[in-house]
């Protein structure tokens, strides 16, 4: 009787449980939700989010505040993210292949790739490898040729975060130029922008939106796409260049792993119908974004696909871990 009535009591236990997640996610959303940019403001991910704001609010029916939580190239935030409760309240934006590098590079970076529940990638950003408008660099040719004349480590090239697209297109650079560029990792594109302006590096690997954002301060030496952007029709590939490199972030929103499907569909909506919003979509053009509109398998699938990439590249670039 005692091991029938534990049974029992385990059986209603996880009966309310299941109940009570139908509920809550029938009744979704109740209060407002908050929106974690893992980077420094100023920066792509920051960006997006001050754009799809207003339209996110409409379609999510409640007020949406977006906070920060900056450190360790975004690992601080995923980490705190995928112990927080998965009550569909608190998402975060998050990055390929950061998210995928991360795990596959750092000894504990707090989250495992597969832990953050996909919700929706909406933008894509390459890579651009940027210098001021006074160096004396007026070509790639002569960046790359600079960088073999000097000892190796003495150009440096600040981005965004360790184990990010800035830092993977670095190490691509290097091993197709066949040169020892030092990268200088950054809390975000909002303090790398800063430190390139202030002379402390001696270049930028950036993305397409900084060309937008930074013309008349910048030179722009190449750009890791297959293809030139039509809004930024005057800066070369690094493949028109002669060196194999494509190379960039995707940006997207995931929510803590057990979140119910039920919430994540409802999330997933609300971003969908702000990406077509004809005036966000203008906004994400004219700032130099490539709009995506992945919903939470589509985006899974990505994310899987470019674990397989992710790990063959470092391993191509003698990166993975022993």
């Amino acid at each position: 009787m005692k091991r029938i009535a534990i049974v029992l009591v385990v059986l209603f236990a996880t009966l309310a449980m299941v109940w009570g997640g139908a509920v809550g996610a029938a009744d979704y959303p109740t209060k407002r939700l908050t929106y974690v940019i893992c980077f420094n403001p100023g920066g792509e991910s920051d960006i997006t989010a001050r754009i799809q704001e207003a339209a996110l609010k409409k379609h999510f029916g409640q007020d949406v505040v977006i906070t920060y939580k900056i450190g360790g190239g975004g690992a601080l935030g995923w980490s705190e993210l995928v112990s927080t409760k998965p009550d569909g309240y608190t998402i975060a934006g998050h990055n390929l292949p950061h998210t995928v590098l991360q795990p596959i590079e750092m000894s504990n970076p707090g989250y495992k790739t597969l832990d953050l529940k996909q919700v929706y990638m909406f933008e894509s950003t390459p890579n651009v490898l940027m210098v001021r408008n006074d160096s004396p660099f007026k070509t790639l040719k002569d960046f790359v040729e600079y960088a073999k004349k000097n000892p190796p480590g003495v150009v440096t090239v600040g981005g965004s975060g360790t184990s990010s697209a800035n830092d993977l297109g670095t190490a691509m650079l290097n091993k197709a130029a066949g040169i020892k560029l030092t990268y200088v990792p950054f809390g975000g594109t909002g303090s790398a922008v800063p430190a390139l302006l202030g002379n402390h590096v001696t270049a930028l690997m950036s993305y397409t939106p900084m060309v937008v954002q930074y013309r008349e301060k910048f030179r722009f030496l190449a750009m890791a796409a297959d293809k030139r952007m039509d809004v930024i029709p005057d800066v070369p590939t690094f493949r028109e260049l002669g060196y194999d490199i494509v190379e960039g972030a995707y940006r997207g929103v995931a929510a803590p792993p057990g979140t119910p499907d039920e919430i994540v569909k409802y999330l997933a909506a609300a971003f969908d119908k702000t990406m077509k919003e004809p005036e966000v979509k203008k906004k994400m053009d004219q700032n130099g974004f490539k709009t995506e509109y992945m919903g939470p398998e589509e985006s899974l699938a990505l994310v899987k696909k470019k674990m397989v990439e992710y790990e063959a590249i470092m391993k191509e670039l003698g990166r993975l871990k022993k």
